[in-house]
C-alpha cells in the first residue's frame, strides 16, 4: 500500500497571557494563535504489522523518544478502540525545531487525528476529537483546524475565518526551552483580555500592544534570547517582535515581503549560527 502524505503546520502564539495556576500545577492561559507556512512532512500507510511503526527523520528528529505525542495518540486510539485494531507505518520528517514554542509535536498528533477522521478510519464526533486531542496535550486541539484561534481563559477554543497576512522572520537560538520548567517559574499573572469572539483582537495595532507573559521568565533564565529580541526590534520597518509559546523561538513581524527580506539580511550579518526561516501567517 502506498503512503499518504500530510503537511503538519507550525503554530505560533501572537499573544499569550498566563491567568492563574491551577491546583494540578497546570496553568490557565489565554492566547491568540495563528499558523505559519512551515510544516513537518508526514507519510502514513496501513500495514499488516502487529504493532504501529513510527519513525522520525530530518534535522530536528534527534532525541525524540517514545513518550512523544504521536505515540500517545496511537496508544489512545487503540485503548479506546477507535481505529479497530488497524496498524500503521508513520514516517515524520521534522522541519519544525523542537522546544521552540511552535508546537511541532502537538501539530503532528493533531494532523494525524484529522487524517483518521477525514478518511473515516476514526468515526468520531467533533467534540470527541477535541476531547481526545486535549488528553494528548493542551496544544493539540489547536491543530485540528488550520485557522486563527482564540484560546479563552476557561480553556474554550474558538476559531475565526479572518486572515492576519503578516510576514515573519522566525529565529530559533541554540537554546531549548522546557515548557514545564518555564511555567513552573511563573509567579506573576495577568487579568483576562479576551472576553468574546472578536476579529479586532487580530488587528495589527492591537497585536503590537499585546505580549507574552512567559518572556519575562525566559529572558531572565536565558539573556541571549532577550538580546535577540532587542536586536530584532531595531530592524527597519518592524511591526512587533514576540516570543512564541514558552520559546525559544522569537518571531519578528512585518507588513510586507520586501521588508522581511531586507531585515533578514541585516539579521544574518549579526547572527550567523541561529536557525531561521522567513514565512507568512495564514
Amino acid at each position: 500500500m502506498k503512503f499518504d502524505k500530510i503537511n503538519s503546520w507550525a503554530k505560533i502564539n501572537l499573544s499569550l497571557n498566563v491567568i492563574k495556576k491551577l491546583p494540578n500545577n497546570y496553568h490557565r492561559i489565554e492566547s491568540l494563535i495563528t499558523f505559519v507556512q512551515i510544516f513537518d512532512e508526514i507519510k502514513i500507510r496501513q500495514t499488516l504489522y502487529k504493532k504501529n511503526k513510527i519513525f522520525f527523520i530530518g534535522k530536528f528528529a534527534k532525541g525524540i523518544g517514545k513518550k512523544n505525542t504521536v505515540y500517545k495518540l496511537m496508544n489512545l486510539l487503540e485503548k479506546e478502540n477507535i481505529i479497530n485494531n488497524k496498524k500503521f507505518e508513520i514516517l515524520i520528517k521534522k522541519n519544525i525545531p523542537q522546544e521552540s514554542g511552535m508546537g511541532g509535536g502537538s501539530m503532528n498528533a493533531a494532523s494525524l487525528l484529522k487524517y483518521f477522521i477525514k478518511n473515516k478510519i476514526a468515526k468520531i464526533s467533533n467534540n470527541k476529537a477535541h476531547e481526545l486531542a486535549y488528553k494528548i496535550g493542551s496544544d493539540v486541539p489547536v491543530g485540528l483546524e488550520k485557522k486563527n484561534s482564540i484560546l479563552f481563559k476557561n480553556n474554550i477554543l474558538k476559531r475565526l475565518n479572518n486572515k492576519t497576512n503578516l510576514y515573519v522572520l522566525i529565529v530559533k537560538p541554540n537554546i531549548n526551552c522546557s515548557t514545564r520548567k518555564i511555567y513552573k517559574s511563573i509567579n506573576k499573572y495577568s487579568k483576562p483580555s479576551y472576553k468574546k469572539i472578536n476579529k479586532f483582537y487580530f488587528n495589527k495595532v492591537n497585536l503590537a500592544k499585546s505580549g507574552n507573559d512567559l518572556e519575562s521568565v525566559v529572558f531572565k533564565k536565558y539573556p541571549k534570547i532577550k538580546n535577540l529580541k532587542e536586536f530584532l526590534l531595531t530592524l527597519p520597518k518592524i511591526n512587533f517582535v514576540r516570543m512564541t509559546g514558552s520559546g525559544s523561538a522569537i518571531v519578528a513581524y512585518f507588513n510586507s515581503k520586501k521588508a522581511v527580506y531586507s531585515a533578514t539580511r541585516i539579521f544574518r550579518r549579526k547572527y550567523k549560527n541561529y536557525w531561521y526561516i522567513i514565512s507568512k501567517t495564514i
